[in-house]
Parts: structure tokens; C-alpha cells; sequence
């Protein structure tokens, strides 16, 4: 007997396929950028992402094709400036530590976000295994492969700027679809820019390494929250938060593969507790 062909299992599959897609190239496109750490410096690597971003949104969306009421400038200057701090102390946390970790200490943020709003002690079991998770990261052992301090300070500021970015974000939400994040990345640009010109000054002009921070922006930026909007139309919400879980992971195998960057056992460990803690904040919520 003949199986016949369903069209619509392709059909189903491509919004997960999407959000796959959106992870690795996402982590990829972050590894691509931190090469470009000693020609820049982390600082001119997230002026080029941040400032590029800016760019390509504003030519594709043109937010200014909408109203804009003065409230609603207020509260996108704050999401934009959550957004570029965010991406800022990310970057300056991935100059002294790996993808992996980095990625599942700037997890917190959003894990904090949940944590505010959540009442049941299963809530409060999973925030522990979180805490528990970081506390394998952070250098209360003295080792060659003990976390850098600062890095690990900069990675908390990173979940910082995502829990705000949630936030804030949420208070846009009327805003037509797109002007909302373009105007964002634009304030977010007019934050970091700055800051990556004042500590590369000229060498941000050089021509091939312009082109190198145009291929990071759109690898880590453009291209991935592209792809994830196409899965966030399809996949429910609860099925995208736990698939979103796995980028630490994803993470630590592409900075493993593409940087060279070894993890301990216990790190390992504290990058799998950080993804069941953000698995299990959802599944509980969603129930």
C-alpha cells in the first residue's frame, strides 16, 4: 500500500523550520561578529549591528509613514534604549566569556520577567534551578576555566536590558507592526553609535571592515528576527518559548565549532539548568 503525500505537513513544518534556522544563524552570526573584537573592539562591533540594523529596518518599514503621538515617543525611546544596552553589554560580555554561558546568563532577564508575575511554588522551584544554574557559572573556584568576573557582570547587565526590553516593548504593542522596532533600533543606534565611535573612532570607516559589520548585522540581527516573525505568526506561544530555550545550547555548540571555545562539565551543566528552568517556567504558565 501507497502512503500518499501530505501537502500540508510541509506546510506545517516551515514555521518551525523558520525558527530552527533563526537560532543557528543567529549564533553563527554572533560568532561571525566576534571576530571582528580585535579589528573594533566589542564596542565598534555593536555600533556596526546595532547601527546597520537601524538602517535596514527604516528602508524596509519606513515607520514614518505612521502617526506617532508624543507618549508613544517616550515609550519607544525607552524600549530602543533597552534594546541597545542590551546588545552592548552583550557584546562587551563576549569578550572574555563563551557564547554558551553568555546566551544563558542573559536568559535570566526574561526568566526574571516570568518570575514577577508568577504565584505558584512551581514558579518559584524553577527561578532556583536558574539561580542554581548560574551559580556553576560564576568563578567561586579559582581555575583555568573559571568565568571572568566582568564578563559575567556585563552578561547580567545584558539580562537586564532584555528584561526591560520586555517591558517596554510590551507598552508599543499598539503601535503598527514594524514602527515599533524600527524606531527602537533607531534610538538604540543613536545610544550605541556613539559609544562604538568614541572607542574605534576612524577604523569604523575602513571599508572591508564595514562590509564584515554588515555581514554580522544581518546574520545576527536582520536575518534571524526576520525568520523568527515568520514563526511567531505560526508556532503558539507556549511551543516558541520552549524551542527559544535551546539557543544557549545552540549557542555553546557554535562557539565550540566556529571560536574554538571549551566548556567544563559543570558549565555544560549550568547551561542545561538555565534551559529546563526557562522550559519549565513555560510549560507551568501555560497550564
Amino acid at each position: 500500500m501507497t502512503t500518499r503525500f501530505q501537502p500540508g505537513a510541509t506546510h506545517r513544518l516551515l514555521p518551525y523550520a523558520a525558527l530552527a534556522a533563526s537560532i543557528t544563524t543567529f549564533c553563527v552570526g554572533t560568532s561571525f561578529a566576534k571576530r571582528l573584537f580585535p579589528l573594533v573592539g566589542a564596542e565598534g562591533t555593536s555600533a556596526y549591528r546595532v547601527g546597520f540594523s537601524a538602517i535596514v529596518l527604516l528602508a524596509l518599514v519606513r515607520p514614518w509613514r505612521f502617526g506617532l503621538a508624543r507618549g508613544d515617543a517616550a515609550r519607544i525611546v525607552r524600549y530602543g534604549v533597552a534594546l541597545g544596552s542590551m546588545n552592548l553589554c552583550f557584546y562587551m560580555a563576549l569578550r572574555t566569556l563563551p557564547l554558551g554561558p553568555t546566551i544563558a546568563i542573559e536568559f535570566l532577564g526574561p526568566l526574571s520577567v516570568s518570575l514577577f508575575h508568577a504565584r505558584r511554588p512551581v514558579h518559584v522551584a524553577m527561578a532556583a534551578l536558574a539561580v542554581a544554574g548560574l551559580a556553576l557559572l560564576l568563578p567561586l573556584r579559582v581555575g583555568a576555566q573559571a568565568l571572568d568576573p566582568v564578563g559575567i557582570l556585563f552578561a547580567l547587565g545584558a539580562a537586564t536590558g532584555w528584561a526591560c526590553y520586555i517591558v517596554f516593548g510590551k507598552r508599543t504593542a499598539h503601535l503598527p507592526a514594524g514602527q515599533a522596532v524600527a524606531f527602537g533600533m533607531t534610538s538604540a543606534a543613536l545610544f550605541v553609535v556613539p559609544i562604538g565611535v568614541y572607542h574605534a573612532g576612524a577604523l569604523l570607516l575602513t571599508p572591508a571592515w564595514i562590509g564584515l559589520g554588515l555581514i554580522a548585522a544581518l546574520l545576527s540581527s536582520a536575518i534571524p528576527y526576520s525568520l523568527e516573525m515568520v514563526a511567531l505568526k505560526h508556532i503558539p506561544a507556549h511551543s516558541l518559548g520552549v524551542l527559544l530555550s535551546l539557543e544557549p545550547a545552540v549557542g555553546a555548540v557554535a562557539g565550540a565549532a566556529l571560536l574554538g571555545e571549551t566548556l567544563t562539565p559543570a558549565q555544560w551543566g549550568a547551561i542545561a539548568m538555565v534551559m529546563t528552568a526557562s522550559i519549565g517556567m513555560i510549560a507551568a504558565s501555560e497550564r
